[in-house]
């Protein structure tokens, strides 16, 4: 009895989360592999002269909290313009330049952040063989405007290479109990320790899990290959950089990496990152 229980179990596993799914959901998990993701433009009024786009989470043309991927043309370099609404990039592959117009460039490598203010005027440039980018809002819809209406919001910009950023081990932050998981913490709510964003790198070889706490855990593969795995460590989804796996509610996700990885993670909650 306990053999044929054990056979259904994978082959129920194997139901619900086949290895080359899309999109897998039910209530508590979410899959969307790269691949499969459906991509439209950034700024329609531009046509091809605009970024593509694709959310991952959200709906960029409404009012919504929102995660997408842009791609750029290598060489590509908008006019000035302002957006409605702030937001939040991590390079996945190539240069990226964001800065005000008469700035010198500056290029962002893969694994470096920045911000964006509501209503400050800049430009957004592009130079490599292919340049993709993590872009995450917090409300919407996402508007690309007029350098004539350009307003101060109050906010700052943050332009952080990947050269300049500080790594935390298990030693120094709280959420990390493995000594194969490093993690540099990029923002937080104000007055709000619940949500957070934040990078974590896996060493190679790496197999553990993270455990949500909280309403939310959202997370997008930036570099590497992450596989996402049962309990019992079958490989239910291999996800390359830019592929976005989430959950809802108390969950655990099991991970194993086999090269140096990073994935970015947005909680509300509490989180904790563990060897299996």
């Amino acid at each position: 009895m306990s053999i044929k229980l054990a056979i259904f179990g994978l082959i129920f596993s194997a139901f619900l989360y086949p290895h080359n799914l899309a999109y897998a959901s039910d209530d508590d998990l979410q899959i969307v592999q790269v691949q499969d993701v459906e991509w439209g433009y950034l700024n329609p009024l531009r046509g091809d002269l605009s970024p593509s786009a694709a959310n991952l989470w959200g709906d960029r043309t409404i009012d919504s909290a929102t995660g997408m991927l842009v791609k750029f043309n290598q060489g590509f370099s908008s006019p000035p313009h302002i957006h409605n609404v702030s937001y939040r990039g991590i390079v996945i592959d190539g240069l990226l330049h964001n800065d005000d117009p008469g700035a010198e460039e500056s290029w962002l490598s893969a694994g470096s952040y920045w911000t964006q203010p509501a209503g400050q005027n800049h430009v957004t440039a592009a130079n490599g063989d292919s340049n993709l980018i993590y872009l995450e809002i917090d409300e919407g819809p996402y508007l690309v405007q007029p350098s004539d209406e350009q307003f101060d919001n109050g906010e700052h910009p943050v332009n952080l290479h990947q050269s300049n950023m500080v790594w935390l081990d298990h030693e120094d932050s709280a959420l990390i109990e493995s000594e194969n998981v490093s993690i540099v913490h990029l923002w937080r709510v104000n007055g709000n320790d619940r949500t957070n964003g934040v990078l974590i790198k896996l060493a190679s070889g790496f197999s553990g899990k993270i455990r949500s706490d909280g309403n939310s855990l959202r997370s997008v593969v930036i570099s590497g290959e992450v596989n996402l795995n049962s309990s019992n460590n079958v490989i239910l989804s291999a996800l390359k950089p830019g592929s976005y796996f989430a959950s809802n509610g108390n969950f655990t996700h099991w991970l194993s990496s086999n090269s140096e990885s990073i994935l970015y993670l947005r909680y509300d909650g509490k989180i904790g990152i563990i060897d299996q």
